[in-house]
């Protein structure tokens, strides 16, 4: 319910003076009611538009490779139009990967190709494991995600999902090792949450 509350101007002649009643010109209409607010984003101090991020809502990149064999890898995303992931504005991702065999993989997060800068910085140094702080703490340097044992089912997508390990890195990729599936099939995508 909306209505509307008297309150003194604190800048009135009666206010200062102590007096609790004052005239129509010493006092301010103070609205009270709920406005919703729509927060599409902010101009920087640049003026440039910078517009809130969404969650994607369908998986992107999907990257195929054929006939990886026994500790061969793939990259991904590898596209055109995914040549890395930009989780800029993004805390969490899920990756999908569906071999044609079923059996185990090892993952890791990789810095991505050379030709991609890093915000203003080329060349990276391409395909190296990401690293920094895993644990909170200026001691906890290490890998950001490997993993091996992964266990996979064939022709289906095998979907995982990573909260807030990658929140706001720039041009990396995911680096499968089929560890042993065999000669084996790779589809491959991600999707990004903020």
């Amino acid at each position: 319910m909306a209505y509307e509350r008297t309150g003194y101007a604190p800048w009135s002649l009666t206010r200062e003076a102590g007096v609790q009643s004052a005239t129509v010109d010493g006092t301010i209409q103070v609205p009270q009611y709920v406005t919703p607010v729509l927060d599409t984003g902010f101009v920087n101090v640049k003026g440039e538009w910078k517009g809130r991020r969404s969650s994607d809502e369908q998986f992107l990149g999907i990257t195929k490779a054929e006939g990886i064999p026994n500790s061969g890898t793939v990259l991904f995303p590898d596209t055109p139009n995914h040549p890395s992931i930009n989780m800029t504005g993004f805390r969490s991702m899920y990756i999908a990967i569906k071999p044609n065999n079923d059996g185990n993989i090892a993952l890791a997060a990789i810095m991505g190709p050379d030709t991609k800068p890093f915000a203003n910085l080329t060349p990276v140094s391409s395909g190296d494991n990401l690293r920094g702080s895993v644990g909170g703490t200026r001691d906890d340097w290490g890998d950001i995600m490997t993993t091996s044992g992964v266990g996979v089912s064939a022709n289906a997508w095998n979907i995982y999902y990573y909260a807030d390990l990658f929140t706001g890195q720039k041009n990396m990729q995911w680096k499968i090792t089929n560890t042993d599936l065999g000669n084996s099939d790779f589809e491959c995508a991600f999707m990004r949450l903020v």
